[in-house]
């Protein structure tokens, strides 16, 4: 069984940064993929950034070039630094890990960005 928790959600002005991260607890040894995902109201979960692998990372054409994925191993966590963020970045924000081809997920942050 594997636990996640995510912090750093909150509300920021357009423009802004925020630092997402997610700690896993639990065995993980088995990973396949992590990832982060977020869903509006009315809007259906989609992926913001998913890495495979330390070298490999694939980017929601919506948030390329100021969204990054990051992970320290050490501490089981892995972050989303967000900037230039916009307010249709508005959303739940969920911490995706993937062990043994099952999926496990956080409980979701909150993101708000107001113009």
């Amino acid at each position: 069984q594997v636990q996640l928790v995510e912090s750093g959600g909150g509300l920021v002005q357009a423009g802004g940064s925020l630092r997402l991260s997610c700690v896993a607890s639990g065995s993980i040894s088995g990973t396949n993929a992590i990832g982060w995902y977020r869903q509006a109201p009315g809007n259906e979960r989609e992926m913001v950034a998913r890495s495979t692998s330390d070298i490999s990372t694939n980017y929601a054409d919506s948030v390329k070039g100021r969204f990054s994925l990051s992970r320290d191993n050490a501490k089981n966590t892995v972050y989303l630094q967000m900037n230039s963020l916009k307010p249709e970045d508005t959303a739940v924000y969920y911490c995706n890990w993937i062990v043994n081809y099952f999926n496990y997920w956080g409980q979701g942050t909150q993101v708000t960005v107001s113009s």
